[in-house]
């Protein structure tokens, strides 16, 4: 079926490419598998022959009616539905384990739906998912990287990412305008160990990275936290002030807020 440019619709066919991303997944003989935006089934049909049931998400009504007659079975089912209202922790109960999830990723969404796997890890295992290249480079960076920023410390927050290989536009038809990449992303999130509330911790991240350019000591006042206690918990954490929040490793920001969180803004 032609493609909906208004759904971000960009249909992969490169064979080769398919295939790496099944095997990407792992051994899914005894999983339960979300696929979002399976689009004309180029992926779903190799999903279904693997998987021990495999519900893909379609939000075009078209494509759905025209994949449940394509890979229509009893382990198979196809949802015309939007995967920001998918509930994940009901699909993860009623398969007896943690979900694996898959997908080219809409690039207009892209962001949204990392948020909602994020929300939604505690019934997810792991996702291999294809994102616009310069999303996954951000998602995957490093400390002290050009693309480490808010991106990075959310998605690795909630466990490891790794890049995975890259595809040009001619992967797809109708070819976008940019390359796209598939990240593997494991579902281990690291709040606990690292001793911060997950949602007071995410906020600091949010507040440590307003403005890239700044520092993070003029991020934190500008937020309203008094610079003395600012200036002591840098110093607590051995962190020079000039230091930048997309300098700081997990660890470190997680340190620093540990000991913001004593007065809080």
């Amino acid at each position: 079926m032609p493609a909906k440019p208004k759904l971000g619709q960009n249909f992969l066919h490169d064979a080769s490419a398919i295939r790496r991303i099944v095997t990407a997944l792992g051994d899914i003989t005894d999983e339960t598998v979300v696929e979002i935006g399976p689009g004309n089934g180029a992926i779903t049909g190799v999903l279904a022959r693997h998987a021990a049931r495999l519900i893909a998400i379609e939000l075009d009504r078209e494509l759905a009616t025209r994949l449940r007659a394509f890979v229509g079975s009893d382990s198979v089912s196809i949802l015309e539905q939007d995967v920001l209202k998918f509930d994940f922790a009901a699909a993860a109960v009623e398969a007896g384990r943690k979900l694996v999830v898959t997908g080219n990723l809409p690039y207009y969404i892209t962001s949204p739906i990392l948020l909602r796997l994020a929300a939604n890890h505690a019934a997810l295992e792991r996702a291999v998912l294809m994102v616009q290249r310069e999303v996954a480079e951000r998602i995957a960076a490093a400390p002290g990287s050009r693309d480490y920023g808010l991106l990075s410390v959310t998605a690795q927050m909630y466990g490891p990412v790794e890049t995975l290989f890259t595809l040009p536009p001619g992967a797809f038809s109708p070819p976008p305008q940019v390359h796209s990449t598939v990240f593997r992303w494991r579902f281990a999130p690291r709040f606990a160990a690292l001793q911060v509330n997950e949602h007071d911790f995410l906020a600091f991240a949010r507040t440590a990275f307003a403005q890239k350019r700044k520092t993070l000591s003029n991020n934190l006042r500008a937020a309203g936290y008094a610079p003395t206690l600012i200036t002591d918990a840098l110093k607590q954490a051995g962190i020079e002030p000039s230091a930048r929040a997309e300098t700081l490793p997990l660890e470190v920001l997680a340190n620093v807020f540990q000991r913001l969180a004593l007065q809080p803004a």
